[in-house]
This record gives structure tokens, C-alpha cells and sequence, in this order.
């Protein structure tokens, strides 16, 4: 039986169990996991924790001694035994070899964010060449000085 026909099952065994109706899939799912006709399997519940734990990591910031707002704990993707892992470090003990590769990653990252925007643009520009064209700078310096400069004020 496919996942989907299972979902249609528990959804038909809810009706019939004499609970309301119509209902809300949170009081059908409520209702399910109560009555023991579904669980969320072990390696579903470890990805979800990863993914909270992941997202937890990131929110992390401390104060250095200049008074700046740091991210506090940094991955890097490494390989070890022909496996891709994600490794995550504190800033504040993390080898310099670790924090140099997260650092690099991050702007990989960044890159590739920025040349997405680029070929949207294009795209956009490029469908609509009745019209003055879009245009990007893509160089940030200005704007890290001037973000910079309203934070010294």
C-alpha cells in the first residue's frame, strides 16, 4: 500500500470512528497518532531535529570584545571515509582551518544567491525590452560602508 493510500485509509477509519466531521487535518493527525495508526519514523523525527538543531545554530550570536554581533557556531562541509558531513564549530575555539572553509562556503553561498539574481534580471529585463532595463550593481562596497558607518553613529 503506497503512503498516500495509507493517509486515505487513516482518513476513512477517522470518519468512521465517529469523531467530527467535516475536520481540520490537525484533529485528524492529532486523532491518528493518538489511536496509534501513525508515527513518525525514527529517521523522519532525527532529520526534523537536525533541521530545528541547524536552524537553532544559526540564530546563535555573541558580542565580541568590539562590541560587533558574531555568529557564534560555523559549519563547514568536509568529506571523511568518502562521506559528506557538515561539521559545526564555535567561533571562539574553532581551528583556523575550519572557520577559513565555512568562511569560504558562506561566500560560495553568496555568490551563487547574487548570480541567480543576475540571471532573473536578465530574464526580466531581457522580456520586457519595450522598457527602460533593470539595473544592478553588483558590487557591494558601498553598501558595507554604509552599513557599517550608520553602525559606528
Amino acid at each position: 500500500m503506497t503512503y498516500s493510500k495509507q493517509m486515505q485509509k487513516i482518513v476513512a477509519e477517522y470518519r468512521m470512528s465517529g469523531e467530527p466531521w467535516p475536520a481540520g487535518t490537525r484533529t485528524m493527525a492529532a486523532w491518528a497518532i493518538r489511536t496509534g495508526r501513525w508515527e513518525l519514523p525514527e529517521s523522519a523525527a532525527i532529520s526534523k531535529c537536525a533541521e530545528d538543531l541547524q536552524s537553532a545554530m544559526r540564530e546563535d550570536y555573541i558580542t565580541d570584545k568590539r562590541g560587533r554581533k558574531v555568529r557564534k557556531l560555523h559549519p563547514a562541509t568536509t568529506k571523511s571515509g568518502g562521506m559528506q558531513m557538515v561539521l559545526w564549530d564555535d567561533i571562539r575555539t574553532a581551528p583556523r582551518h575550519h572557520m577559513q572553509m565555512s568562511f569560504q562556503q558562506r561566500r560560495r553561498g553568496i555568490v551563487g544567491d547574487v548570480r541567480q539574481l543576475k540571471i532573473d534580471v536578465d530574464s526580466y529585463n531581457d522580456a520586457r525590452s519595450d522598457e527602460e532595463p533593470i539595473q544592478m550593481d553588483f558590487d557591494f562596497t558601498m553598501d558595507l560602508a554604509e552599513i557599517e558607518a550608520a553602525e559606528a553613529a
